[in-house]
């Protein structure tokens, strides 16, 4: 497998507040060297309690997308409660090991109003997370800017703010990275709230 083939061109993060995780990404889509799409979503709701931010092959993770939202409100209407983060991404991590000869070719994180933060690579390997997350090929840029900005103690907004410049850092310098804005979610106890795009262009 070659470098090229594992490129994935976006950047997307998420960062463990005091009381929520906040994801981000940004809304380019690249097709080669070309950019498809200023405006692409890549952060899904999973549940109402759950998100998850994708890179990688799209078809690939609208797959994925769409096999753990079904099983998510499946579970719901059979158990009469959400389901976990953990469940779900045990469910995920299977899912992407069973199918390794063929991979997925993605790279996810997800997180849910448990409090709980994971990094999925595309053979099913799962990681807890205590701080940040990220993903994606501006990964480096951003991952400089929140080793510097994230405290042990955060608040959501002071969450925010660093997930905004961590995207930007990379929409700055990675050419993989761009788009009209960035997309911001937030997950707390009350569940998955996502905030206007315009605010983060």
């Amino acid at each position: 497998m070659t470098d090229k083939t594992l490129k994935t061109g976006t950047t997307t993060v998420g960062i463990i507040s005091k009381d929520s995780i906040v994801l981000a990404a940004d809304m380019q889509a690249t097709m080669g060297n070309i950019s498809a799409n200023n405006g692409m979503t890549k952060i899904y709701k999973i549940s109402d309690y759950i998100a998850m931010t994708i890179a990688g092959s799209v078809g690939d993770a609208m797959v994925l997308v769409r096999y753990l939202q079904n099983h998510a409100n499946l579970y719901e209407l059979e158990h009469k409660r959400s389901l976990s983060t953990k469940s779900c991404v045990t469910l995920l991590s299977n899912v992407l090991n069973s199918s390794k000869m063929i991979p997925f070719y993605t790279q996810l994180i997800l997180a849910g109003s448990d409090h709980e933060l994971y990094s999925v690579d595309f053979t099913g390997g799962s990681t807890k997370e205590e701080s940040f997350a990220f993903s994606g090929s501006g990964s480096e840029l951003a991952l400089s800017i929140m080793d510097k900005g994230y405290k042990s103690i955060i608040t959501s907004k002071d969450a925010i703010d660093l997930a905004k410049d961590a995207i930007n850092s990379a929409k700055k310098r990675d050419i993989y990275t761009g788009g009209d804005g960035i997309k911001i979610v937030v997950i707390s106890k009350d569940g998955v709230e996502e905030l206007p795009i315009e605010k983060y262009k």
